[in-house]
């Protein structure tokens, strides 16, 4: 009985959430009651906590703890710790992704803030980007590579996926929408 009441005040933790984080030089960090912002070279990023998660800093850099009732607990610190994460890397260095449209016809064209997509609808595929993400279709390429770079990661995922879904890459033909070096 005694191991039992000791096992239930135990607080569980997530192998990931109880890492720190490490800030590099250049990065500044604010932490709010319920927010995070956070600083870099790249661009300023914030983001809402979820509830029962606090994150505290200090020498060692930013370290993520949660006091949510039951198993949620180690779920959203490590839910946390990662999104914490991926805004300090990406104000400090930011993320690429790059397109290959592959396909007799596939181009983009972009001009201003406005990306054209030709994939073979009977209509041109339009998206018009965010100013967080910035934009290059290189000429010697003739259209068929489109290189995306933002400091937030879930933003540039979201876009790259409502890209693909104008023409997902086909299992057979292999014409379509894919990453750079994915194997279809």
């Amino acid at each position: 009985m005694a191991t039992e009441a000791a096992e239930s005040t135990v607080v569980r933790q997530s192998r990931v959430g109880k890492r720190p984080i490490a800030l590099p030089k250049g990065v500044t960090v604010n932490v709010g009651d319920r927010s995070v912002a956070v600083e870099g070279p790249k661009g300023k990023l914030t983001m809402d906590l979820p509830p029962g998660v606090s994150v505290s800093r200090d020498a060692g850099g930013l370290h993520v703890a949660s006091d949510a009732p039951g198993a949620d607990a180690p779920r959203l610190q490590g839910l946390a710790r990662a999104l914490v994460a991926n805004l300090v890397h990406g104000a400090a260095v930011g993320y690429s992704r790059t397109l290959e449209l592959q396909g007799t016809g596939y181009r983009a064209e972009l001009k201003g803030r406005t990306l054209t997509v030709l994939v073979g609808r009977s209509h041109p595929c339009v998206v018009e980007l965010p100013e967080a993400i910035s934009c290059e279709v290189p000429k010697d390429f003739k259209g068929t590579i489109i290189e995306l770079s933002s400091p937030n990661k879930a933003l540039l995922g979201q876009l790259c996926a409502t890209i693909r879904r104008f023409r997902p890459a086909a299992p057979y033909g292999g014409k379509g929408v894919r990453f750079k070096g994915e194997q279809v």
